[in-house]
């Protein structure tokens, strides 16, 4: 590290926590506000049942990690499996938020569950800004770029997997690039730990962490090979001299030294204690035979009916003995993978599709990301990327990798297009990015002596990207960019409307007093058993007269079912996803 400190100052670690107490508590915002979303009571039914019945039956294309901690208020406080019939567990979360008479104290406290991931997000993006930027200020000014990311405050609000998801991923990437710089065994184990953590907590960490170790570990080993030449150009002062890439064929006993050997033992070593995690997730449950057994054995006739490798794979499989933990494991994941094979109804500008579009998070990325980061960040991350080719260094090179991988396969691979969500672990590396280009500018606005036009741009654009904090409070999980004046032209679902306001639109119906309100809404919480109940579900293709409430993913599931109201002007928008109109 070159003389940098190892620990960090004490202003620093405060300040850190500080932004990490901000951050949950501008999350919290809309927790009074939004009614449950199209997933939680999913995921409070399944780690409900986890705690309360120890069986794990419901939706089991997750793991139960997180939802353990979605789960553990709600127990603490009374909450109680009621025992509905699984595989769908979404009618026994309602029943658990409604039938209690204590709604919004069990989805607060489910919601306060996914804030210790929020505040492991933010110190894994502080652990790789030490390590790349090696400024103790520059890490924080990453730290704070991501706080001010809309979506990632979001989502962190909800009693939802995305956000932990995107913390333990990033936490495990972290481990991985310690693992292949170093060698060393025991880091190799605390990577296989940390990744285990990360499948046991959302599924989508197998493909992400299993594909990014592949061109990390190959960029690792192609610089390894790589010689330093004195005289050659040098990028650091002091430097004696500059890194000649491709080396590695000059010397054929160098295509595997004895660092290479270490890593692959510290592989073996990871895929062992991966297990660790998984095992103690999985395995204190009670036994359910007929069911445990009904699950497995349609996952390998999943796999032995398809062609090609995932037959081969339901083969091996169906030759070895697994233990329960690790046949729940296979489930999980290959009932993910049928989701992804089938697709799922999403809806990208206007245009509705069951096997989505490669360029949807793309798009998503364009329109929910505060511009400046958007500009910033993949500029800092070539940046970056540039440094340490030059200087030889994999920690600089690693952001725009793992980006680029995972965009590539989110993109090609990914037909589940419903949300960015899926893919929050990128704005860690896209704050780092921008932490890179302000430190950058920062530097050669000194050189330049132009430090007081430098502070000036730099606290406008400063202030341009933490304007949303404040702009779009509580509204952050519905939150676009200044690129976008109709945000259900472009994209709906997660990104905007998740069924969230519900509760406002029964507050403001009874505010106007109505009688009676034709809806047409999408979601999962029950009109019927809010406090305004007067709803009358609003049949497609049906006008009627009188008040008339429309969500944005009911317009855009089918444009055709309530075209009908086009002609009408909506008397005013409730929340940011809800038209009110009154048809006389």
């Amino acid at each position: 590290m070159g003389g940098w400190p190892v620990r960090p100052r004490p202003w620093a670690r405060w300040a850190l926590l500080g932004l990490i107490v901000a951050a949950c508590v501008l999350a919290a915002g809309c927790w009074r506000v939004y009614c449950n979303t199209w997933d939680e009571p999913e995921h409070l039914a399944a780690g409900l049942e986890l705690l309360d019945r120890n069986m794990y039956e419901y939706d089991t294309e997750h793991p139960p990690l997180a939802r353990l901690f979605l789960a553990v208020g709600p127990w603490l406080a009374g909450a109680h499996s009621y025992g509905t019939p699984p595989p769908n567990g979404t009618q026994e979360g309602l029943d658990i938020l409604y039938g209690s008479g204590k709604y919004q104290h069990f989805l607060t406290l489910a919601r306060a569950g996914a804030l210790p991931f929020l505040a492991l997000l933010l110190w894994a993006t502080w652990l790789w800004g030490r390590r790349l930027l090696r400024s103790e200020a520059a890490a924080l000014l990453a730290v704070l770029l991501l706080v001010s990311a809309p979506a990632v405050l979001g989502h962190a609000a909800l009693a939802s997997l995305d956000v932990p998801a995107a913390a333990t991923m990033l936490l495990a990437f972290y481990w991985l690039q310690r693992w292949l710089t170093r060698a060393r065994l025991r880091d190799a184990a605390d990577f296989g730990i940390a990744a285990g953590v990360a499948v046991a907590t959302k599924f989508s960490a197998v493909p992400f962490i299993g594909l990014a170790t592949v061109p990390l570990w190959l960029s690792q080993w192609w610089l390894d090979g790589c010689v330093r030449v004195p005289g050659a150009q040098a990028t650091t002062p002091g430097a004696g001299g500059g890194l000649v890439a491709g080396t590695r064929g000059a010397d054929l006993h160098r295509w595997w030294s004895a660092t290479d050997w270490r890593r692959l033992a510290g592989l073996g070593l990871a895929a062992l204690t991966v297990l660790v995690p998984l095992i103690l997730v999985y395995g204190p449950r009670a036994p359910n035979p007929p069911s445990d057994a009904l699950r497995y054995h349609w996952a390998l006739s999943y796999l032995l009916q398809r062609p090609g490798l995932d037959h081969h794979l339901g083969v091996l499989l169906q030759h070895l003995w697994l233990p329960r933990p690790l046949e729940d494991l296979v489930n999980g994941i290959v009932a993910v993978k049928a989701h992804n094979d089938t697709g799922h109804l999403s809806y990208l500008l206007g245009q509705v599709s069951n096997t989505g579009w490669w360029y949807f998070y793309l798009v998503a990325l364009a329109v929910k990301t505060p511009l400046p980061l958007l500009v910033a960040g993949p500029v800092g991350l070539v940046l970056l990327a540039r440094q340490g080719w030059r200087n030889g260094a994999s920690w600089p090179l690693a952001p725009l990798v793992l980006v680029v991988t995972l965009l590539l396969f989110a993109s090609l691979f990914s037909k589940i297009n419903i949300g960015i969500r899926h893919i929050l672990i990128v704005y860690p590396f896209l704050a780092l990015g921008a932490a890179q280009v302000a430190r950058c500018s920062w530097h050669a606005a000194n050189r330049l002596s132009w430090r007081r036009v430098a502070v000036a741009a730099w606290m406008a654009v400063l202030l341009w990207q933490l304007s949303p904090l404040w702009r779009a409070w509580p509204d952050y999980l519905p939150y676009f960019n200044e690129t976008v004046r109709e945000p259900w032209h472009v994209l709906v679902d997660s990104d905007l409307d998740w069924g969230q306001d519900l509760r406002r639109l029964s507050l403001r119906a009874e505010q106007r007093r109505i009688p009676l309100l034709h809806l047409a809404y999408r979601g999962t919480a029950e009109p019927l058993r809010e406090p305004y109940a007067a709803y009358r579900v609003l049949p497609p293709r049906t006008p009627v007269r009188g008040w008339v409430a429309l969500s944005a993913l009911a317009r855009t599931r089918n444009p055709a079912d309530y075209a009908w109201l086009d002609g009408y002007r909506a008397v005013e928008r409730v929340g940011t996803t809800i038209d009110l109109y009154y048809i006389p």
